[in-house]
């Protein structure tokens, strides 16, 4: 069966294009080596795996172990580095995807505010995400390691890495200083089309 080979993301963007939120040494390390290595090791992983020709999302549902890690990672670090545009000034949500967030959270900036309160909360690695479940309602889920809310049942439409390689470099340890300036650079059209998506 013939394999298919995953390769990273072409960026929307420049390299630098998201300082200060994320400096142009992050993305190249972050984006440079860090998710190729996850795409090297799927890559090797795959033949004679069973996932030969899957897409990312049907191995990220339904594979285990190294192959589950390392596609998770492919797959969170896509929609990470896709979510986001030159620095600027900050956005918010539109349309339907602004309607969803002041229904299930109140507010725009009480959602803002939830959503930095469990990334900066969550033990040790992983990702907090934005998701919505199959009637559209949205939730923020907290998913350690390579963990993606497809694995729940949910959409995944917007990701913060908290792992430490994501920030290290340009914040050190203050994971909240980090996750409160990604909002400078979210791209809200690129979400929203994730959520109104089929």
């Amino acid at each position: 069966m013939e394999t298919n080979l995953f390769s990273p993301v072409a960026l929307p963007y420049a390299q630098d294009a998201l300082a200060p939120a994320i400096s142009a040494q992050t993305i190249a390390f972050h984006y440079g080596k860090h998710l190729q290595a996850y795409i090297n090791n799927l890559n090797a992983a795959l033949p004679g795996s069973g996932f030969e020709g899957k897409s990312i999302e049907e191995i990220v549902i339904s594979a285990e172990g190294g192959i589950f890690n390392n596609a998770g990672q492919v797959l969170n670090h896509t929609l990470y580095f896709t979510q986001f545009k030159p620095a600027g000034a900050e956005s918010a949500p539109e349309g339907a995807l602004a309607e969803a967030i002041k229904r299930d959270f109140g507010s725009f900036e009480a959602f803002k505010a939830e959503f930095q309160k469990k990334g900066a909360g969550l033990f040790g690695s992983g990702w907090v995400w934005l998701a919505a479940d199959k009637e559209g309602r949205l939730q923020i889920t907290q998913e350690t390691n390579a963990g993606n809310p497809l694995r729940r049942g949910l959409k995944p439409l917007l990701t913060f890495d908290v792992w430490e390689h994501a920030y290290y470099l340009d914040y050190q340890n203050r994971r909240p200083d980090h996750l409160a300036s990604l909002w400078q650079i979210v791209d809200w059209s690129v979400v929203a089309a994730r959520y109104e998506a089929e």
